[in-house]
């Protein structure tokens, strides 16, 4: 089979042995996945002489069942997300509890997005909002385009910024989001929906490691609000705004509980779910309930495709920023 990964700073395509199936595993035929640029462009820049699998969110054909899988069987369509388990590849082989079935009003394409709406959804979660809440969400690439829509599903009152303006203007086709470019146009609107409280919560989506949006973000808060951390920003906070409002820095990592744990991940072992009500793989499941119910539209995304074979000039676009395109879907069967 053939895979793609990262090396020497460029993109490559590779053939690999298939992996073999395992219990409690699914074997899947790929149909599509998605280009995360945020991540994987971090990764091509790093790679050095190592060869690293770029990808972690896709959709694809169930070709065989591990033992003891009883959920899942042969010609299910399932969407799938987490390194190592999931990349661009032609096969996959997951565990159970990094996939959840496509329901029939999704298209298989909108599937593929599964695993940055898992992401979305627990950055959501750590948040911990409450019905009719104030959250502004900075930084409107692919994954801050989406929990702008989740979060606006969920009622929130939600003000998004970037400064790309054509990324801002995205999401002013959404109903009830208020969207801008520029600091001074977001920071009247918090002012004038919480009555100059500030916002129940920041979530900072964008990149820039030490940006000074750390510390704006806590200007933009109300007394006990909320930071949470869910690009690759590095933490940098002033003390004195920080204890004078009492304020909470949290960081969202990946797509929920479940992530990183080999028991549930390697394993397969899912958490008891009344004591881990959502875990990584019940995201997953939510998302796709979210666009099945046409609570989300995620159509916008899904503008530009290319085929496997031509994957790596799709890279090449993306790192010399040739393309305004979100992200890039990936097709394996043409």
């Amino acid at each position: 089979m053939k895979s793609i990964v990262a090396r020497s700073q460029k993109v490559h395509i590779i053939k690999r042995t298939k992996p073999t199936i395992k219990p409690s595993y699914l074997s899947i035929e790929t149909l599509h996945s998605v280009i995360s640029p945020g991540t994987e462009l971090s990764l091509i820049g790093i790679s050095g002489e190592r060869e690293i699998a770029l990808g972690y969110s896709a959709v694809g054909i169930v070709t065989e069942c591990g033992e003891g899988v009883d959920d899942y069987q042969k010609g299910d369509i399932v969407a799938c997300y987490g390194a190592p388990y999931v990349g661009h590849s032609e096969c996959l082989v997951v565990p159970t509890t990094l996939c959840a079935k496509v329901p029939a009003g999704v298209e298989s394409k909108e599937a593929a997005l599964a695993g940055i709406g898992a992401i979305a959804i627990h950055a959501l979660r750590i948040a911990k909002l409450e019905f009719g809440e104030t959250i502004v969400i900075i930084g409107l690439g692919l994954l801050g385009q989406m929990i702008a829509k989740i979060a606006n599903a969920a009622a929130y009152n939600v003000i998004a910024f970037d400064i790309q303006a054509e990324r801002a203007a995205m999401l002013r086709e959404e109903d009830r989001i208020c969207s801008f470019s520029t600091i001074e146009e977001m920071e009247s609107e918090i002012a004038k929906c919480t009555k100059n409280q500030g916002a129940d919560a920041v979530l900072l989506c964008a990149g820039g490691k030490r940006s000074t949006l750390t510390n704006q973000s806590l200007e933009w808060v109300r007394t006990q609000g909320k930071v949470v951390i869910v690009g690759d920003i590095e933490p940098d906070f002033p003390r004195n705004l920080l204890f004078a409002k009492e304020a909470q820095i949290l960081i969202s990592r990946a797509g929920g509980p479940g992530r990183y744990d080999q028991m549930y991940e390697k394993q397969a072992i899912d958490y008891p779910y009344g004591y881990v009500r959502w875990t990584e793989g019940r995201n997953v499941a939510e998302y796709l309930r979210l666009v099945n119910d046409k609570r989300i539209n995620v159509q916008s995304f899904l503008t530009d495709e290319v085929d496997f074979k031509d994957a790596p000039a799709a890279y090449d676009e993306l790192v010399n920023k040739k393309s305004t395109a979100l992200t890039k879907i990936i097709n394996y069967i043409v």
